[in-house]
């Protein structure tokens, strides 16, 4: 099949890909919801045009709130990010944000966590993600331990923790990128559950590809066909192709649907499923099966030199 005789163009767009999302997550950096560093978000709303942002933020400096982080959101709205704060302190909070002859604001949201239970969340959502990852590749290497030739089923889920690396590192960087030019895109508990979800349904995409290579396999082994395993994955990929991109395509649609027609409190959790869709799209039909065809070249170009090396011993 042609995704596998241009493996290497796929590889290189892949790295290219994870190379930029990773230098956009170090250059930029995420920038992490109060559900994980604590402290009080307010969205603060007016019904026809916001107040001028530094007159805003002159009235709050003298409020002695300490750090604070003071966005746009949306059309009418600001977000402010500041330390955790006493009811109390709401109604001179929201008198700094009536300026500039504008109509009353609203205070239309408020969150507080405070930082013990921040950081207890931060620590269980990364622990979530080691977890998912540990026991994808021991149920890989489980669903594939009667294939051992020609490549061992532990690659099977060495590959599937490869495509998931990449399905989740992107929309990171998509984040890191959206966070640092517009200021609104946090990472927060739907975030993490936005990956979750992306690493459940891009290892069934490519457990699907592996699960044909592997009967492809078991009926040539059964009816005694000699045929090269780069043509067994094209075979097995082409026969799976367009179930796995239909598939796709429809669950697309509707987290596309969710992005554009959804409200603000989904919109940044359908952006992390919009391109983690993509991006398990792509590793699933033009990553997954090419590496396995890559590592069993790999694994017979290291026999082949062993078996040199034999010879010239002899």
């Amino acid at each position: 099949m042609w995704i596998i005789k241009y493996r290497n163009i796929f590889f290189t767009i892949a790295a290219l890909l994870v190379g930029g999302s990773l230098l956009a997550s170090v250059v930029y950096g995420l920038r992490p919801s109060i559900e994980f560093t604590g402290g009080t978000l307010l969205e603060v709303g007016y019904r026809d045009v916001r107040a001028d942002k530094a007159l805003v933020e002159e009235k709050l400096n003298a409020l002695e709130l300490g750090a604070y982080s003071l966005r746009p959101f949306g059309e009418k709205a600001y977000l402010l990010r500041v330390r955790e704060i006493e009811q109390s302190e709401i109604s001179g909070i929201l008198n700094a944000f009536e300026v500039g002859g504008v109509t009353k604001p609203e205070l239309h949201r408020q969150n507080t966590v405070g930082p013990t239970i921040g950081a207890e969340l931060q620590s269980k959502a990364f622990a979530a993600l080691l977890v998912v990852l540990a026991l994808t590749i021991v149920y890989v290497a489980f669903a594939f331990r009667h294939v051992s030739e020609p490549v061992s089923s532990w690659k099977y889920g060495f590959i599937a923790i490869l495509t998931l690396i990449h399905d989740i590192t992107i929309p990171i960087g998509v984040f890191a990128v959206v966070g640092h030019f517009y200021g609104t895109a946090e990472v927060d508990v739907l975030f993490v559950t936005a990956l979750l979800t992306i690493l459940g349904y891009s290892v069934n995409d490519t457990i699907v590809i592996f699960d044909r290579v592997r009967e492809n396999l078991r009926h040539n082994q059964e009816d005694e066909i000699e045929e090269p395993f780069e043509e067994v994955v094209g075979t097995s990929l082409e026969q799976t192709f367009v179930r796995s991109f239909n598939t796709s395509v429809t669950v697309l649609i509707v987290v596309v649907a969710i992005l554009l027609f959804g409200g603000s409190a989904t919109q940044y959790f359908a952006l992390a499923l919009t391109a983690g869709v993509i991006a398990g799209t792509y590793s699933s039909l033009f990553l997954a099966a090419p590496l396995l065809v890559a590592f069993e070249k790999l694994q017979a170009k290291k026999l082949a030199q062993k078996e040199v090396d034999l010879k010239a011993k002899k």
